[in-house]
């Protein structure tokens, strides 16, 4: 970490308004460019490789735009039984995920890059929370489906809104983790480049 802060224009590479809404409680100035890079997992990706090289990919795609920025990309994947399960894209999809998930754990990764092409910053961190899902039956997870919608969120729930209700714990170093920005983590990178926080 340098001596004194630093100045950096500071970018999130993400279309996503709960990362925006994670990101904006740092209190620093940021745009928000959303990368529209190919997200689709490549044959025999391991779940903690995807994260990584998404995240990266995610950070390095609005860099090359705005190579004397600080980028902050972010993805997230859910895992069970070794499985990555995409977003479930439909109501249908959603409610046989929770099904799935009933009585069950589901780890979630999310990764973090933070790259400045300019300053030769290229920095990475590997977050993980793990879900353990309640006993739900058929009637709860129709209701819930029906009143979120969740089907572009990982893991078939909202975290930040009523997912809450459907677990029976959570496990994490960084509560900010499962909705997809974790700042404890993301703070410390920032730290490390010199950027003040608080």
């Amino acid at each position: 970490m340098t001596d004194k802060p630093r100045n950096f224009d500071l970018i999130l590479a993400s279309g996503s308004t709960a990362r925006v809404e994670l990101l904006g409680r740092l209190g620093l100035p940021f745009e928000r460019i959303p990368a529209d890079i190919d997200e689709t997992p490549l044959a025999g990706e391991t779940p903690v490789v995807l994260v990584e090289r998404l995240s990266r990919e995610k950070a390095a795609a609005v860099a090359a735009r705005r190579p004397g920025a600080l980028v902050i990309g972010s993805d997230q994947a859910a895992v069970f039984k070794g499985e990555i399960l995409g977003k479930p894209g439909t109501a249908e999809r959603a409610r046989a995920q929770l099904r799935r998930f009933s009585g069950r754990e589901v780890v979630f990764l999310t990764g973090v890059s933070l790259r400045g092409l300019d300053a030769g910053i290229d920095d990475y961190v590997l977050d993980e929370t793990t879900v353990r899902f309640r006993d739900l039956d058929d009637d709860e997870i129709d209701r819930y489906v029906a009143r979120e919608d969740p089907v572009h969120c990982a893991g078939a729930f909202k975290v930040e809104a009523l997912g809450p209700v459907l677990f029976e714990e959570v496990r994490s170093s960084d509560p900010t983790g499962l909705v997809g920005l974790p700042l404890i983590a993301l703070a410390r990178l920032l730290r490390r480049q010199g950027l003040a926080l608080p």
